[in-house]
């Protein structure tokens, strides 16, 4: 899919499916994502060490194979979001917003760049452009820009209604271990209060027609996000579902030759981000 593929799946009340990219840095990865049936993966550079030119090749890549690519980007400030677009992202995921005017500024950027400036901050607070011939021609070149915002902490939470009356937002992100962390409940996803923040959050956001994505680590959670609502699905990491797989593929051998098997429950070794 592509940005508009994306946002018509959404509009009309389907959900779209991926994962987010923390590990892989090489294009040599086409053919096992061209195999992957997802619709979109978010490239992760607030956790990773990721440059410009290995965003752009990923980028370039994942829109070969017809997989949108969306940009987690370091922090919430506008010129991450400009960055990102000009390496070729189908969208930004702007992470840990808490205020409506660092919301404000990253949505301005992502819909009517590359207007800065004072007109930048007219054109998303009044509606105006310094022409109608400037408002169609950047309507028509973010037509397939995609702008999610990061709900993680508390008080980003008490705020949902303001940041979502900014407008223009694709959808909105939680990240699990910031937003249960800032609970007072760290990892705790299984945990009431958290799941009672995850259906307030999606019955919000999909009151302003806004869809919900959660990144969830496992089959279990991601399954519980999808049954409270979430439609915009980012399940697990590259790296994560490698090693799902290697374990099971091995565990299989293993029993299969009579070996000791490994620990069942042994815990993963990846950080959650």
């Amino acid at each position: 899919m592509n940005g508009i593929d994306i946002k018509k799946t959404l509009n009309s009340g389907s959900r779209v499916f991926g994962c987010m990219l923390s590990a892989m840095g090489v294009t040599r990865f086409r053919s096992s994502l061209a195999g992957s049936t997802m619709d979109f993966v978010v490239i992760d550079s607030e956790h990773g060490s990721r440059d410009r030119k290995e965003i752009q090749e990923l980028c370039r890549m994942l829109r070969d194979i017809d997989i949108a690519p969306i940009v987690r980007i370091p922090i919430p400030m506008s010129h991450w979001v400009a960055m990102a677009l000009d390496a070729g992202a189908a969208g930004v995921l702007v992470p840990y917003c808490e205020t409506v005017e660092e919301v404000r500024e990253c949505v301005a950027t992502a819909k009517y760049h590359p207007l800065k400036g004072e007109y930048l901050t007219r054109a998303i607070t009044t509606g105006e452009f310094p022409s109608d011939k400037t408002k169609s021609y950047l309507e028509s070149r973010h037509e397939d820009t995609i702008v999610i915002i990061g709900i993680e902490s508390e008080p980003a939470y008490n705020r949902l209604e303001e940041i979502l009356d900014v407008g223009l937002i694709d959808g909105i992100f939680i990240g699990p271990n910031d937003m249960t962390t800032s609970l007072g409940i760290p990892d705790e996803v299984t945990n009431p209060k958290y799941l009672d923040v995850i259906k307030n959050v999606i019955q919000t956001s999909e009151s302003h027609g806004v869809p919900v994505m959660i990144h969830q680590q496992t089959l279990e959670t991601s399954t519980t996000a999808i049954e409270l609502g979430a439609r915009f699905v980012m399940h697990s990491t590259d790296a994560g579902l490698m090693q799902a797989a290697m374990r099971r593929d091995f565990a299989e051998l293993r029993a299969v030759s009579g070996s000791d098997s490994t620990d069942e429950n042994l815990d993963d070794t990846l950080e959650t981000v």
